[in-house]
C-alpha cells in the first residue's frame, strides 16, 4: 500500500449572519358595515307610539270640552311662613247632556286643573234633552248660598249668567231661562247648586 500525501483542505465556508427578518406590518383591513336591508319597525313603532298619544289626548280633547269658571290663590300660615297654592273651579261637558263641575288644589296653575278636571270626571250628570235641546220642566234646588231655578222657555235661547251659564252650555241646553235668587258671587257654589237641579231631571227620568 502506497503512502500517498492526501492534502485535505480544511475549507471554511464564511458564515454569513442572516440579517433578522423585519415583520412587516399585518395590513388589516376593516369591516365595512353591511347595509341594514331590514325595515326599521323601531321608528315606526315610536312614530306609531307618539302618533298613538297624540291621538289620545285629541280624543279626550273631543270628548269633554272645559273651561275654567274660577282661580283662587290660598295662602297657609306655616311655621316658616306663608305658602301659597291655587285652587281651580272647571266645568266640563260634551254639550250633547253630560256635564261635571270639579274642584282642584295644587302648588302649580296647570296641575290644579288636571285635578279639577279628574274631579269633574268623577260627578258627571247626564241631563235628559228635548228634542229643542231643553229640559222637560222647571226645576229649582238651593246649595250652600246659592238658590237656582230653570224654567224652559221655547225659542228664547240660553238666558243666563254668572258660572250657571257656563253649566248649562257646556251640558247642550237651550231654550232655557234661569234665575239666581240669592246674592252670592261664588261662582263655584252657583255652579254646583245648577248640576244638582240637572240632576234631579236624571233622576226624575
Amino acid at each position: 500500500m502506497t503512502d500517498q500525501n492526501i492534502t485535505i483542505e480544511n475549507t471554511v465556508e464564511p458564515v454569513v449572519a442572516a440579517a433578522p427578518e423585519v415583520a412587516q406590518p399585518e395590513v388589516v383591513q376593516e369591516a365595512q358595515p353591511q347595509a341594514d336591508t331590514r325595515p326599521d319597525n323601531r321608528g315606526r313603532r315610536g312614530a306609531r307610539g307618539q302618533r298613538g298619544k297624540g291621538q289620545g289626548r285629541e280624543r279626550e280633547r273631543k270628548e269633554f270640552e272645559q273651561a275654567t269658571i274660577d282661580v283662587r290663590r290660598v295662602a297657609r300660615v306655616m311655621a316658616g311662613g306663608r305658602r301659597f297654592s291655587f285652587s281651580v273651579a272647571v266645568v266640563i261637558g260634551d254639550k250633547k247632556g253630560r256635564v261635571g263641575v270639579g274642584l282642584g288644589k295644587a302648588g302649580d296653575t296647570a296641575l290644579a286643573i288636571d285635578k279639577a278636571v279628574r274631579d269633574a270626571r268623577k260627578h258627571l250628570v247626564v241631563v235628559p234633552l228635548t228634542k229643542d235641546n231643553s229640559i222637560a220642566k222647571e226645576i229649582s234646588y238651593k246649595y250652600a248660598s246659592s238658590t237656582i231655578t230653570i224654567i224652559p222657555s221655547a225659542g228664547r235661547g240660553l238666558v243666563a249668567g254668572s258660572a250657571v251659564r257656563t253649566v248649562l252650555e257646556y251640558a247642550g241646553i237651550s231654550n232655557v231661562v234661569s234665575k239666581i235668587l240669592s246674592r252670592t258671587k261664588n261662582k263655584l257654589t252657583i255652579a254646583r247648586a245648577t248640576l244638582k237641579a240637572l240632576k234631579q231631571l236624571s233622576k226624575a227620568k
